[in-house]
């Protein structure tokens, strides 16, 4: 950054890196909006060049993370379905539904008959509030594996599904 870029940077009062307006609105700051907000302050003051090198260093930086990110998804490598699985399970475990939805799929295209990743998929469902996905992926897991319908009884991660008919009945079907 330069010398007059963080001259303006460091005249404007540091907040936390997001803040509550007083209509309820939510306002990005840190160090990416002061870094835009000393581009426009350049841009106003006619330095161009200037400003359009801190607006593209902040660019570059978010690419290369983002590669970043996506290589190290690519070198992962699993030796069984299970480990990748576990895998599967932790991305859930850590909030990052989308990677988990992925990584469960992915199990699902070398493995159609892992009953498991349909369970998991399942759980995931629950929990993001997908219910008619949830119960197609419960349905087959169970299909798969019966054994999957005596532990969706007792799995807190379908609670949300507990009040469903559609649930009960998948879990505890009549018996004719």
């Amino acid at each position: 950054m330069t010398q007059e870029a963080r001259t303006a940077a460091a005249g404007r009062k540091k907040s936390p890196p997001s803040a509550s307006r007083s209509d309820g609105h939510f306002v990005a700051t840190g160090p990416v909006v002061q870094h835009y907000q000393a581009a426009v302050q350049l841009l106003h003051q006619g330095k161009y060049e200037k400003a359009q090198a801190i607006e593209l260093k902040e660019r570059v930086q978010m690419y290369i993370s983002t590669c970043q990110r996506q290589l190290q998804k690519a070198a992962l490598t699993f030796l069984t379905p299970e480990e990748h699985y576990d895998f599967a399970v932790s991305q859930l475990n850590t909030g990052d539904y989308d990677d988990a939805r992925e990584q469960f799929n992915s199990i699902l295209t070398g493995h159609p008959g892992a009953d498991y990743a349909f369970y998991g998929l399942a759980v995931l469902d629950a929990i993001t509030g997908r219910v008619q996905e949830c119960l197609n992926n419960l349905a087959r897991a169970i299909e798969l594996n019966p054994r999957n319908r005596l532990q969706a009884r007792v799995d807190n991660d379908f609670q949300n599904m507990v009040d469903d008919p559609r649930f009960t009945e998948l879990l505890y079907p009549e018996i004719p």
